[in-house]
């Protein structure tokens, strides 16, 4: 079977795991947080292995891997260089690397964005693919399930407005990351090296003055 290797436990690196584990493939998921790693094998019936998430751990394991899926998220923020050109360079040729995190800045070393016409390029012996927004490939399906999961914030700040939406509901809330020129989302005021303004703090003086 072929080595799989998935860093990152989150929805799309387990989507992308119970997929290789359908089609036969010897899977292994990657992570750094203990309880997921015990659903993913709990989900799969113990068919996907799993392995805290160490440089060691990741180098040994993409040296056997056919091909290695980056899933890796940290919101608002880069995703970190994982994979490093030297474990690339140790890596079987043609091996194959899907960096899904491109979106985020990539988790492989090397990797930058490319597109659905021009998709992969070579890096020693082995491939990348690293097509930003990649639900794209697939525009009905991927239109249908975003739709499904943004429709009720979409109709609470329609119904509320966005301030009163988000007091009402901290997962609106958390989706500011701007607000008259305040930068509220922790993860971008570092990537950019501006001030970071509590929320209250941001929008208060200006929810008052009717700016919304």
């Amino acid at each position: 079977p072929a080595k799989v290797v998935v860093i990152g436990g989150g929805v799309a690196g387990t989507g992308a795991a119970m997929t290789a584990a359908g089609m036969g493939a010897d899977v292994t998921v990657l992570d750094v947080s203990v309880p997921r790693l015990r659903a993913i094998a709990q989900e799969s019936n113990g068919r996907i292995r799993t392995a805290f998430s160490s440089h060691f751990e990741i180098a040994e394991l993409v040296s056997q891997a056919d091909l290695v899926i980056g899933s890796v998220l940290v919101p608002g923020d880069s995703a970190p260089k994982l994979v490093t050109d030297a474990m690339i360079a140790g890596m079987k040729p043609g091996s194959v690397l899907v960096d899904i995190a491109i979106d985020q800045g990539g988790c492989f070393e090397h990797s930058h964005p490319t597109t659905h016409d021009d998709p992969v390029f070579k890096v020693h012996d082995t491939l990348f693919y690293c097509v930003g927004n990649m639900p794209g490939a697939v525009p009905r399906t991927s239109t249908i399930a975003l739709t499904n999961v943004s429709l009720p914030y979409i109709r609470q700040i329609a119904n509320n407005g966005p301030l009163d939406a988000a007091r009402r509901n901290p997962e609106i809330q958390r989706g500011f990351n701007v607000f008259d020129g305040k930068v509220t989302h922790r993860g971008v005021a570092k990537a950019l090296g501006v001030k970071l303004y509590g929320f209250q703090e941001a929008t208060g003086t200006a929810y008052l003055e009717g700016n919304v």
